[in-house]
């Protein structure tokens, strides 16, 4: 049982493509930023190395100690890295020749042909760093000089820092072009799931049918689990309709002997008491023949619900055909019928057996109620592209009572307690209606009586 609010998948669904949107921005931020630093140290610490070993190649060895010749290109060079402070120092045996004399040496254990690159600070400002030595012959002996060129890292901070801006800026726009996609990519993806139980959603009370939509893999296996249970339903329905329709017809075999048996000891009984509990006894027989008349004609109407064998009929015709069988019926209790009928036919798309039980309630209804000496008036109109029939008696009526309490199986109205009947008449009406994708209801007439009104749609 399920407590509290609801929850909502496809909202949770975009949440966590959202959360996963903002997580993949983080990311590509903090990866930008990463490779950012990295490619501009990589780059500057290009330059810094072509420039110091292009000093350490211009040293000249003379007879009067070292020449330092800076060349222009090497200064060029430097000045390519942008406003960046630059620093070296030339030394020969740890004694500085040119350059600061204090700037962070690093100790090479061994001549350094390629350029060694370290940091170090200077003068409150952090340094990129670049050394090597190379040997010159001076008095005869080869001596080690040391060259270290520096310069300050503002330049390739405010590199990184703006491809991180760029970055940030990238990732912040995706993720907010997330948030709607998200919201997209959420209602496709629940999209089957909505199909599904708007396909299930759209049958009938009766339809069965197990679920043929086509549906992604991951929800067969739901499909197969509706189905499984639609079958489970379907086979409890068809034992109840088995086990109503065997009792009705067991039962009325036995009224019908009873009613006649009654009928005779009537003929041959004159003590009026008996006489009496004889009539209650018969009306008890026609009753309960009635009620299994009904019972076994609603098992029917729902077994058909199912299986529809939906023929083009007539209903003029159809509807005259049935005030016929009526009307002897109705000269026996001294009522007669009006009938009012298009002039041209009538066709419709229909179940026969449904649509005749629903007319044959309808009348057997309307004559049950109608005083004698009164006419039952059926009319059959064409409003649009529906058929409306309407059956009209001049008995008691409904006293207000609402369609949907009296088509309830078993309801029966306040004027019906001295009359024979089930409650099922309605019912059956009621459900043809919807079978037949039509509408049934039943109002107060003007006047007096009650008009019971079936509509139908063409097919």
């Amino acid at each position: 049982m399920f407590s509290g609010q609801p929850r909502s998948l496809r909202r949770s669904l975009a949440i966590q493509l959202v959360v996963l949107a903002a997580v993949l921005a983080i990311g590509l931020y903090l990866a930008v930023l990463y490779s950012a630093q990295r490619a501009s140290q990589a780059t500057m610490d290009a330059i810094l190395g072509a420039a110091t070993l292009s000093m350490a190649s211009n040293l000249r060895a003379t007879d009067q100690g070292v020449r330092i010749d800076l060349s222009p290109s090497t200064l060029s060079m430097l000045s390519a890295t942008g406003q960046e402070r630059l620093f070296y120092r030339f030394a020969i045996d740890g004694q500085v020749l040119s350059g600061y004399q204090d700037l962070p040496v690093l100790a090479l254990p061994s001549p350094a042909v390629t350029p060694v690159f370290y940091d170090g600070s200077y003068r409150g400002a952090e340094l990129r760093l670049a050394t090597v030595s190379r040997a010159l012959m001076l008095d005869g002996t080869l001596t080690p000089v040391q060259v270290i060129v520096g310069h300050t890292r503002d330049g390739q901070r405010r590199i990184a820092a703006q491809l991180a801006q760029n970055a940030a800026i990238f990732g912040l726009l995706l993720f907010l072009l997330s948030i709607p996609l998200s919201l997209v990519s959420a209602g496709n993806l629940l999209r089957p799931i909505r199909t599904i139980a708007q396909a299930v959603g759209r049958r009938g009370a009766h339809d069965l049918r197990p679920v043929r939509q086509p549906a992604p893999t991951e929800l067969l296996p739901l499909v197969g689990a509706l189905n499984a249970f639609i079958a489970r339903l379907k086979a409890a329905f068809h034992h109840t309709e088995t086990f109503l329709a065997e009792a009705a017809h067991h039962i009325r075999t036995p009224l019908a002997t009873l009613r006649s048996e009654g009928e005779l000891l009537l003929r041959t009984t004159e003590d009026d008491s008996q006489r009496q509990h004889i009539r209650r006894m018969i009306r008890s027989a026609d009753e309960c023949a009635r009620s299994a008349g009904q019972l076994l004609e609603h098992a029917t109407i729902l077994y058909r619900a199912e299986q529809l064998e939906q023929t083009e009929i007539d209903l003029r015709t159809l509807t005259a055909r049935m005030v016929e069988r009526f009307r002897t019926i109705a000269e026996m209790r001294e009522m007669s019928f009006t009938l009012s009928l298009p002039d041209t036919a009538c066709p419709i798309q229909a179940d026969q057996v449904l649509l005749e039980a629903a007319l044959r309630n309808l009348l057997d209804n309307a004559i049950k109620y109608a005083p004698s000496e009164t006419d039952i008036h059926v009319t059959l109109t064409q409003p649009g592209t529906g058929y409306r029939l309407c059956v009209r008696d001049h008995g008691p009526g409904i006293g207000g009572v609402p369609t949907a309490q009296l088509v309830r199986r078993f309801q029966r109205g306040l004027a019906a307690e001295h009359i024979v009947g089930a409650g099922l008449g309605l019912t059956i009406v009621q459900e043809v209606a919807e079978t037949l994708g039509g509408s049934f209801s039943i109002t107060d007439a003007t006047g007096g009586g009650a008009c019971a009104t079936l509509e139908l749609p063409q097919g």
